[in-house]
């Protein structure tokens, strides 16, 4: 899975409606573009590819009260909402060495319902134990790297890996089930979005043509 779409989908659904610079400063706020592929052109491209694919409405707007160009400005469509969910809860049981998705899919795990969240990442937490096990079969933590040589080293740092992310999931689902959070119907959601005239402190400032459209 890639993470661009999930993110893009995510960050207009926030908004409700949004322009892409301003999909592209949460998702730099965010820190997206350090952790994932969404650098300007990716997101530009994704937020036209789904307009495309029906996931998305693009609205064209007059110009700014300040003389800008015209923006288009980006929501979900119905079958952009089934998507993002469907997107959603895969991304919070899969389990695989990328970082990515999982950092998306946290972000986002809020607009499920509290139930469903805890579900999906202990289902996640049984897939880390099943990726572990498939690994183990042929490599032996106990008797260290070295059986392997130095591409034991790999097999290594994979088991490591999974074991710190399955005892970080069970903190995460201790805490949601101890009712950390807002979750969907719950009551007013964190807002981790940016005001449209808030700066923002974490942005590259490279600029990029499809910043003023």
């Amino acid at each position: 899975m890639s993470a661009i779409r999930l993110l893009v989908l995510g960050a207009v659904r926030q908004h409700g409606r949004a322009h892409g610079y301003q999909v592209r400063g949460d998702l730099e706020y965010w820190g997206a573009h350090e952790w994932s592929n969404a650098k300007p052109g990716s997101i530009y491209h994704a937020l036209k590819q789904m307009a495309k694919q029906g996931l998305l409405h693009a609205h064209e707007t007059g110009p700014s009260t300040a003389g800008g160009p015209p923006r288009t400005e980006y929501e979900l469509t119905d079958r952009g909402t089934e998507e993002y969910f469907a997107l959603l809860r895969d991304a919070l049981v899969a389990y695989d060495q990328r970082g990515d998705v999982k950092t998306a899919a946290i972000g986002f795990m809020v607009d499920l319902p509290r139930a469903e969240a805890v579900a999906l990442l202990k289902e996640r937490m049984r897939r880390i134990e099943a990726w572990r096990s498939s690994v183990t079969e042929h490599y032996v933590p106990a008797e260290g790297p070295e059986q392997l040589g130095h591409i034991g080293e790999i097999m290594n740092m994979w088991v490591h890996t999974a074991d710190s992310e399955a005892e970080w999931t069970h903190g995460l689902v201790e805490r949601v089930e101890n009712g950390a959070y807002t979750f969907a119907g719950e009551g007013e959601p964190f807002v981790g979005v940016l005001a449209e005239d808030e700066e923002n402190p974490y942005a590259t400032g490279e600029r990029h043509p499809e910043d003023d459209r």
